[in-house]
């Protein structure tokens, strides 16, 4: 499996990476939208549609016009829904659990997490069009407290965050996570070549106090979308969203904590 998986991690970063940093915009389209398809596929096979590669045909339709049509004048409308959806919808869920996977309900909340989905890509695009490293940037946020998680949750956790949804989960490794990103984030603010990153943008324009709170926020927001990911598989009682990835699952796997924090970068980055 750990071969698979570092298989897997390698052609990837083979194929994306050149993307990222070559500038060229309509090779990162091709990219972003051939993912965004198999993130949507996903989606609605999660929600137990009976026909997902038709409903993520229509939703990547409309996504490439979008993105060919290059112009994101009104993206932050779409970033805003996407907080406002994750505020009254998603994250009760969390609380209040999901609806019967073959219900109207259901079906209506497979459109609502579409459109965050949506907006998720659409923000990495905003993002990349700043930069590559830009966009990096705000992923590694994600990342970092995805790492410091996992080995403070291993050192020290007793606490389950969310027992009933992902056991694995505690509230010593969430807190060991946002820690990580605090200290990796405000060591970077010191480093001229990474002048041009989110963290380092958000001390810039905010100090030391919006820097902490702006920082917080996404690393919740991130543990926010991973766990309600994981409550969509486990109410579709499966283990990944699919083995696009071998090693790794499907696309929705490892992007899940992006979801909702993409977005709400992408809304703070106009403000800067």
């Amino acid at each position: 499996m750990l071969k698979t998986r570092v298989i897997t991690a390698l052609l990837l970063l083979a194929v994306l990476l050149p993307v990222l940093f070559s500038g060229s915009y309509p090779a990162f389209a091709v990219i972003v939208a051939i993912f965004f398809a198999a993130a949507a596929w996903e989606c609605f096979r999660l929600f137990n549609s009976k026909q997902p590669a038709i409903g993520a045909a229509i939703w990547t339709v409309v996504f490439a016009f979008i993105l060919f049509r290059d112009d994101f004048s009104r993206a932050n409308l779409l970033f805003g829904l996407s907080i406002v959806i994750w505020l009254i919808r998603l994250v009760p869920s969390l609380l209040i659990g999901l609806p019967a996977i073959d219900s109207f309900a259901s079906r209506l909340l497979n459109g609502i997490y579409g459109i965050a989905i949506l907006a998720c890509f659409i923000a990495m695009t905003v993002l990349f069009r700043h930069s590559a490293l830009y966009l990096l940037s705000v992923m590694a946020i994600v990342w970092m407290a995805d790492i410091g998680a996992y080995f403070f949750g291993k050192a020290f956790g007793k606490h389950k965050l969310a027992p009933s949804i992902s056991p694995g989960k505690s509230w010593e490794g969430a807190v060991g996570g946002a820690f990580s990103v605090l200290l990796v984030a405000a060591l970077t603010t010191f480093i001229p070549a990474l002048s041009d990153t989110f963290a380092a943008k958000s001390f810039s324009r905010w100090g030391w106090t919006g820097f902490v709170l702006v920082l917080m926020v996404l690393v919740a927001a991130s543990v926010v979308g991973d766990l309600f990911e994981s409550q969509l598989k486990r109410k579709a009682g499966v283990k990944d969203s699919s083995h696009l990835l071998p090693g790794h699952g499907g696309v929705l796997d490892r992007i899940d904590a992006l979801i909702p924090v993409l977005p709400l970068a992408a809304l703070l980055d106009s403000w800067f």
